[in-house]
């Protein structure tokens, strides 16, 4: 039997997927780990798979009670959980809530209890949790992955188990028996693919039922000028969807770094090197500019244009007046090296390098790029132990102190502040969630070259059905169904 009819028998959805780090919700910190996971583990509140705007829905429990100050949440456990064979009780979710902020962990995703005072289960189906302050979006961490509730011995209450994995090679999630479905995957495979081509080929035989993006090189083969997809894939059943996203990528400037954390004027004369236009065309349009680190769709952004938006000649004065004439060193009599990891060492993660190091070539400045393998990158950015990095930031949740975050003073790496950006005025602000005076605040000092809003195009299988694009897709796999004949 070939390879495609083994799939079609077992049901199973097979997608290309980077690499997963670890199962453990408290440690996650890629999108990649989050959808992983929360095939296995739920979370206390769920995200409406299908409404829009988003909205919370129950997950491991049903919609809390919130007392009139706003300081106390009560959950209830869903009847599924309840009811469920895998017998989690409300002092699993404290126990997994609690490891968050727990000395022995040192969880990346500690700031997500920083607000909460207490943690208890009242009851076997009821847990209370007490915060110190009123926290508007506190509903909306509870959705979050690293939140997900598992048991002692690792059970979880998704609807898939882990049956195998290989790392970097290939994960195998099989359907729980109560979660079961005739017209449901039955089987969930990741595979990691590192090159597009093969990703391509792949999905273009049948080997594949999604591709969750459009690489920049098969892009006008896939979508044409009026933006439909090409004629010769519709034929196949293949869809196209696409949407804005909450994501913002950015070059992280790290603050502690000797060169360029005290010097304001040579990190905006960076974002003015950053040419967006030809970085669009790098990436077919699939992007859209940015002025800042909210992207659109979020209330309370900014919208006024950005001071430091491309433009050479402010370049090449602020590049003088941080003290660096023609991005001469004056502590060398050289050029100002600067260094860039990148957390994926792919043909176009090399080729989009190598464009940054022309943007800043011409201010005079050389930058060096360090390729890692993405464990290394993560923990080499969490350790401080880097001068700028590519990276981006996908909102958990659509609300503009989740994107401000990422700069508040106490969230420092290795928490979600890579760029380890520490100033008063910032943090005051935060504190009085003014996030407009955050964003003025932010753009002025940029610990970001602030490059991009991604654009998400996907392609999907003509056996998959109910698939809608998302910015919350993990586990969401739970709702495609397999085409009828």
């Amino acid at each position: 039997m070939s390879f495609l009819a083994l799939v079609l028998a077992a049901s199973t959805f097979v997608r290309p997927l980077e690499r997963v780090s670890t199962m453990d919700p408290a440690a996650a910190q890629s999108a990649y780990d989050a959808r992983a996971i929360q095939l296995v583990y739920e979370t206390p509140l769920a995200i409406d798979y299908a409404a829009r705007p988003y909205r919370l829905v129950p997950g491991f429990c049903e919609l809390p009670s919130i007392s009139e100050d706003g300081l106390v949440y009560v959950f209830k456990l869903s009847p599924h959980v309840r009811g469920g064979k895998e017998k989690l009780t409300a002092e699993d979710m404290v126990r997994s809530l609690e490891r968050l902020r727990s000395p022995d962990i040192i969880s990346p995703n500690g700031w997500v209890m920083k607000d909460v005072s207490t943690v208890r289960a009242l009851d076997l189906d009821t847990v209370e949790i007490r915060l110190n302050r009123r926290v508007r979006y506190f509903s909306w961490l509870m959705a979050l992955p690293c939140t997900a509730v598992r048991g002692e011995d690792g059970t979880g209450t998704g609807p898939y188990f882990l049956q195998s994995w290989r790392k970097n090679h290939e994960m195998i999630f099989v359907r729980r028996a109560q979660y079961a479905d005739e017209n449901a995957f039955s089987k969930i495979r990741y595979l990691v693919i590192d090159d597009l081509s093969t990703q391509w080929l792949m999905f273009l035989r049948g080997e594949l039922d999604f591709l969750g993006d459009v690489s920049r090189d098969n892009f006008d083969v896939v979508v044409g000028k009026d933006g439909s997809i090409a004629p010769s894939l519709s034929k196949l059943g293949v869809r196209l969807f696409s949407m804005p996203t909450l994501e913002s990528a950015y070059i992280g400037i790290n603050m502690r770094d000797k060169v360029l954390g005290g010097n304001k004027k040579l990190r905006q004369a960076l974002n003015c090197a950053f040419d967006f236009e030809k970085w669009s065309q790098f990436y077919n349009g699939r992007v859209a500019k940015a002025n800042g680190p909210v992207p659109f769709g979020v209330a309370e952004r900014i919208d006024s244009p950005f001071k430091y938006s491309f433009n050479l000649p402010l370049a090449r004065r602020l590049i003088s007046e941080a003290g660096y004439e023609g991005g001469k060193d004056p502590a060398t009599g050289r050029r100002l090296v600067l260094r860039l990891a990148i957390g994926r060492a792919s043909q176009e993660s090399r080729a989009a390098g190598e464009l940054l190091a022309s943007f800043f070539e011409n201010v005079g400045v050389k930058l060096e790029l360090d390729f890692m393998t993405w464990d290394a990158f993560i923990k080499t950015v969490n350790d401080g132990r880097v001068q700028l990095f590519r990276m981006a930031w996908v909102g958990d949740y659509p609300d503009v102190q989740n994107f401000m975050q990422l700069f508040y003073g106490k969230n420092v790496s290795p928490g979600v502040n890579h760029a380890n950006y520490s100033n008063q005025l910032y943090d005051a602000a935060y504190e009085k969630e003014d996030f407009a005076e955050c964003q003025r605040i932010v753009r002025e000092d940029c610990p970001w070259v602030f490059t991009h809003y991604n654009k998400a195009y996907s392609l999907v299988g003509p056996r998959v059905e109910n698939y809608i694009p998302s910015d919350f897709p993990y586990g969401m796999e739970r709702h495609y169904k397999v085409k009828k004949k």
